[in-house]
Parts: C-alpha cells; structure tokens; sequence
C-alpha cells in the first residue's frame, strides 16, 4: 500500500542501515560500560540489539515484508518492557496497579498486528475486508504509541526532583521514538496509506534514540525514590488524552473524506503544520507549560498531603508545649517547618523599631551570626503581594522587583523558603525555612497550605502579643496605684522636713547644732523633691529638661565610682558633648554598669567607649559577661517586673531605656550567651541640636 519513488525507496534503505549500525554501536557500548544498579540496563540492551535487527530487515526486505512486522512486534515489546522496568527501579510496578493492566493491554494490542497481518495476507479476503483489516492494524499502532507516551508522561512526570535527572535520557529517547511511530501512524491513517517520507525517517530516528537511551541505562540509579503517580488521576489522564486524540483524529478524516478531491497531502501538511506550531508556542513558554502543568495537577491529581493529619499535627503543636517548655515562637517556627519537612525555622517578628528581626528559632545554629533583620523594602512587598520567596530561584537570577533579601540571608546555603505571616492583611512577621535535606520545588498545593498555616500562625501570634500586652497595662495599673499612696507619703515627709528645717531655724540655741542639722535635714529634702519630680514626669509623660552634658566628664566620674567595686576600662574618649538630662542619664549608665559587674566574674573586663561622628554622641559599655539569648533580650529584658536577679524588682532596665528616650535619644543591645552584652546609647550632640533648632525655626518663620 506504500507508493514507490526510487529517492525515497533508496533514502529508506539507507537511513535504515545508517539506524542498525547505531543501534548496534550503542548496544556494543553500553555493554562494555562498567556494571549499574539500574534495573533496565540489560533490556535496553536487547532493545536496541532488536531496534538494529529490525531496521536492517526493513532495508533488505522493505517495510511491509512478514519478516519486519515480526521484528517491529518484538521491538516494540522491547521498548514497552524498558518502560516497565523504569516503573519498577523502586517497586512502581508492584505498588501501581493501573501499570500492570495498561501494559498487558498494550503488549496483547502489539501482538494482534501480526495476527491481523497473517488473516489479511493468506485468508482470501475482498479488497473492502483488506482495508479494513489495514485500518484496524493502524489504530492499534496509534493506540500502542498513545499508551506508550501516557506512560512515560506519568513516568516522568511522578517522578521526584532528584530522580528526573537519572530519567532524562531515557525518557527523552523512549518519547522521541513513540512520538515519531505515532504521528507516521496519524498520517498513514488519514492519507489511506504510510507516507515514504516517513517510513525513511523512521531508520534515522531509530538511529539516533540509541544514543540518549544508551547514555540514560549507563548512569545509576541507586539511593533514588521514584514517588508514584494517584492511580485515579493515571487513568482518568490516559483516558482523556486518548480518547481526545482519537476524537480529533477520526473527526479531521472524516471531514476530509466529505470534501471532494485528493487532500491527502493537505491533510499531512496541515497535521505537521499544527503540530509544530503547538511545539513553538509551547514549549518555549515556561508560563504556558507552567500554566498548564497547575492546572492539570489541580483539577485532575490528588492532593499530596493529608490535610486532617496536616491539621492536626498543627494544632497538637501549637497548642502544648512538650517536656522542653519551648515558647509559642519557637513552637510557632517548629509547626511550619513541619509543613514541607524543613529541619530548622526562624521566626522574625517587628522589633521595638519596627523593623522585622529574629525573635526565635527552632533548631537553626547560630554560629555566633548576627540577628536576621529584614529591610522595609522586602517587608513591604511581601505584606502587598503575600508572596512566598524561595531564594533559589533568586539565587539563579530569577527576582522579582522588590523582592530583594539580604545578602547575609542569600550567602547562607540553608536558607531556603521565606513565609509571610500576614494578619488582617497586615505583615505581623515571617517564618524562613531551612532547606530539607531532599530538597524539592515548591508547587500551588505547597504555597496554598502554607499561606493557610502562616495566616492561622499570625493569628495566635497577634493573640499572643495582645494578651501579653493586656497583662503588662494590668501591672501597670496595679504599679500606679501603689506608687500614688507612696507619692503621697513621700510628699507629706518632705512637706514635715521642710517645715521642720524653717523652724530650727528661727528658734536654734546652739547656732553649731542647728547648722549641721540644716544641711542634713536640707540634704534629705532635696532628694525626697528630686525623687517625687522624677516620679511624676513617669506618671505624666512630661519631657524631661535638656541641656549640655559633657560625656568626658560623665565617663571619668563613672569610672572613679566603680572602682572600688570592679575595674571600668575606658578604651575611647573622644571630645563630646551632647543634650541629655545629666541627672537621669547618670542614672541609666549606673544601672547599666551595675548591670555588667553582675553578669561578669570579678576579673572579667567591663569596657566604656565614648566617641563622637559629628551629629552625635555614643556610648558604648560592653562586657564579656554571660550574655542573654534572643528570647530573653526581646521578651523580657525591656519588660517591667521581670528580673533575672532574686529580689529585682525588674523595672530598672525598663527605666534607663525610658530615661534615654525622653532625652531624644536611643539605646541599642546587642547578646549573646557565653559571648556578652553590649549597650548602645546615642545622643544628639549639643551644637548640632542647636543648629537643626535654628534652622526649624527659620523654616517655620
């Protein structure tokens, strides 16, 4: 039923002779190669050995001789053994059971075809019969390479991210193949007989899948899980592209048999033209195949994860905190790792400044690394888009405007996926996960579950940080109460005091006597005014007044009061003087200081930095005692009525931050345990505010 054409007849001879000795070179080197745990190695042995062996008996005896129908069955049942075997390098075909059935299906398929040929040839049949017969053979080759590619779609496709680099070859040369039988079987069925443009095609093609298929059953497979695909979705897949083949197929002949004319060549022109452009407007667009890919893992795949046991481990999580008492922000941190398997988690929360920075973390090492701080550009576009950052892909070069992470967090190997938590639309914080130790890409199934996790995160964090919030004003209110009576009586001692000094001095006897009391009594006075002035600027906020402070003169008197207790080093002193409330800036440094020598053995040292850049003046203290870690230096270094010490009352690192504040300034802390605490207080200078409050007032005038 093949027309002749003497180029095309010696083209076929060959190309198909060219496609023997290249499956045979192929086979003859993947034998010598060294011996592979890959269970299709030896098939794929025999199937370019029956591949060579078929191509040569096509060339010496043509195409459609009994000898090259029998060779092309046993090739093709070669070819869909390897499939199988792909299947089974972890057991697929023992735990799959829709590829056992579509296999027997295929291989009784493949064996009917010389079956039919035998009837058609030696039964005598009419010339209505033979065709028919013909017809039959050729849609059970179209279904044969459906089937086949269906398969390796599912092959592939399930198969996970470290294992598809061991498939690549041999995929690529297995639907190279079955592609080319399919499409020369399409055309042979609507043109009403094979074209022998491909018939010569189909020995160079023969040829030259040896070469990936050599190379993929050379590399090793050992140690790689292939994960399998749901056997609903297989079926349900194989079906519809089948059936919407054939439907396409059967309708494109049946229109062209309506029109009149010889449009046989139209109809493969048009086919190749079709499947071409398809190949152009697809394959190069990763949003169309990434489209398409979503959509049918969506609509037509189960879901990966279990989502009642999802829950449920969430839940159990978060709600109790296990024999190691870990905090809410830690079991936070642990709940979304435990999402896609990821062994560490940092939880980043706003700051004081409101700058998101590490608070906790779940297992992530430290190695002495500074905190994690996001900068606000990043915060704001992920409290926009809710975008869930993997910087692998922005390592490789593909970042998004505004998506640009830190550098100390792109150089770190272990960061890998940054979650936002977002409450009411509002960025409350962010959880970064550790790469697993079988990494994966992400997919839509991965990002939905864990935007529901980080929202339903950021809820009982948000809860979390109101209730404390409402337990602090609680003890707030309990400390105004009790400081109001004592405000009281302290004001009534002074008010006795003061009297008291008036009349000893109207009526003294012994005018020594008298004079020594008075300045005591005087001494007392003014401290118990100083004490209730300072008192009642807490209570109602009253900025405190400013003026001068020379921070040399401050250091030195420091360092002269301690000395006696524990040795202060001054390691810089550079000439400063900035706008402060000397009184209370005193205050904030003794307790600081005092502060060290409790966290430091007695020969540690304690070390007091003074230096000035123009615009403002710094202090710096630092010791090298215990330390503090991150949870206690957000939670509650800065909070009142917590104390490490017995007896603290728990307010005073509270109070030196305030006393800072008030003066328009900032303080800084930076610990780590075993290493020490640094403290960082930053001033205006003198000079500079002055200018800066002349040049307002000559803005506003």
């Amino acid at each position: 039923m093949i027309a002749h054409s003497p180029f095309w007849a010696f083209a076929g001879i060959l190309l198909h002779l060219i496609g023997a000795a290249a499956c045979a070179v192929a086979a003859i080197w993947l034998s010598r190669q060294p011996v592979t745990k890959r269970s299709d190695r030896r098939p794929t042995i025999a199937a370019l050995m029956l591949t060579g062996l078929w191509a040569a008996v096509v060339a010496a005896y043509g195409l459609t001789s009994h000898p090259a129908v029998a060779a092309e069955t046993a090739r093709d049942l070669a070819w869909l053994l390897i499939i199988y075997r792909l299947f089974a390098a972890d057991g697929r075909d023992q735990n799959i059971r829709a590829v056992r059935p579509v296999m027997l299906v295929l291989c009784i398929v493949e064996l009917l075809h010389p079956l039919l040929i035998y009837l058609g040839s030696y039964l005598k049949v009419d010339a209505v019969v033979s065709a028919a017969v013909w017809q039959t053979i050729t849609l059970f080759h179209i279904l044969v390479a459906i089937g086949s590619l269906v398969l390796l779609h599912n092959l592939y496709g399930g198969a996970a991210r470290e294992t598809r680099d061991a498939l690549r070859w041999s995929a690529a040369g297995l639907a190279g193949f079955w592609a080319v039988e399919l499409n020369h079987y399409v055309v042979a069925y609507l043109a009403g007989s094979p074209a022998l443009e491909f018939s010569a095609l189909r020995g160079l093609v023969a040829g030259m899948m040896a070469v990936p298929l050599a190379l993929g059953a050379s590399n090793g497979l050992a140690g790689r899980v292939i994960r399998a695909s749901h056997s609903v979705a297989f079926k349900s897949l194989s079906l519809l592209l089948i059936g919407g083949y054939l439907l396409v197929m059967f309708g494109a002949a049946q229109l062209l048999s309506m029109i009149e004319g010889d449009l046989g060549p139209l109809a493969q022109i048009g086919f190749l033209v079709a499947a071409a452009t398809v190949t152009l407007l697809w394959m190069p667009s990763e949003r169309m195949r990434g489209w398409l890919r979503v959509t049918v893992l969506k609509h037509l795949f189960q879901h990966r994860y279990d989502y009642r046991e999802e829950w449920m481990r969430f839940t159990e999580t978060i709600g109790r905190s296990g024999g190691d008492n870990a905090s809410l922000y830690e079991r936070s941190a642990k709940a979304m790792a435990d999402v896609i398997n990821s062994p560490a988690a940092l939880l980043i929360l706003p700051g004081e400044d409101g700058l998101l920075e590490e608070v906790a973390d779940w297992k992530w090492a430290s190695d002495g690394r500074p905190a994690l701080r996001l900068p606000p550009k990043l915060a704001s576009a992920l409290e926009r888009e809710e975008h869930i950052l993997e910087l692998d892909a922005i390592r490789s070069g593909h970042s998004s405007p505004g998506f640009e992470p830190p550098q100390e967090l792109l150089a770190n190997p272990s960061a890998w996926v940054l979650v936002p938590l977002l409450h009411f639309d509002r960025l409350a914080g962010a959880v970064l996960l550790a790469r697993p130790h079988v990494p994966r890409r992400l997919d839509w199934e991965d990002f939905d579950l864990l935007k529901v996790i980080a929202r339903q995160l950021a809820s009982y964090i948000a809860e979390h940080e109101n209730q404390s919030a409402l337990m602090e004003r609680a003890q707030f209110d309990d400390f105004n109460r009790r400081i109001a009576f004592v405000m009281h009586d302290i004001k009534n001692i002074a008010s006795q005091l003061s009297l008291l000094a008036r009349n000893a001095e109207k009526h003294a006897e012994n005018p020594e006597f008298r004079r020594d009391m008075l300045v005591t009594l005087r001494s007392g006075s003014d401290k118990l005014n100083q004490l209730l002035a300072r008192l009642g600027r807490y209570g109602t906020g009253g900025p405190a007044a400013l003026a001068p402070v020379d921070l040399a003169t401050l250091a030195r008197s420091l360092i002269d009061r301690f000395d006696a207790i524990h040795k202060v080093t001054l390691t810089r002193l550079d000439p400063c003087t900035v706008l402060a409330d000397a009184e209370g800036l005193e205050q904030s440094l003794v307790h600081l200081v005092q502060n060290a020598i409790d966290a430091s053995e007695p020969d540690m040292p304690i070390t007091l930095e003074i230096r000035s850049d123009g615009l403002s003046g710094t202090i710096v203290l630092a010791d090298s005692g215990s330390g503090m870690d991150p949870d206690f230096l957000r939670h509650r270094l800065f909070k009142p009525f917590v104390s490490s010490k017995d007896g603290g009352f728990g307010i005073g690192a509270f109070e030196a931050r305030e006393l800072v504040r008030a003066m328009g300034g900032r303080m800084d802390v930076q610990s780590r345990p075993e290493i020490g605490t640094r403290f960082t207080i930053i001033l205006p200078l003198a000079e500079a505010a002055r200018v800066m409050k002349s040049n307002s007032s000559q803005e506003a005038a």
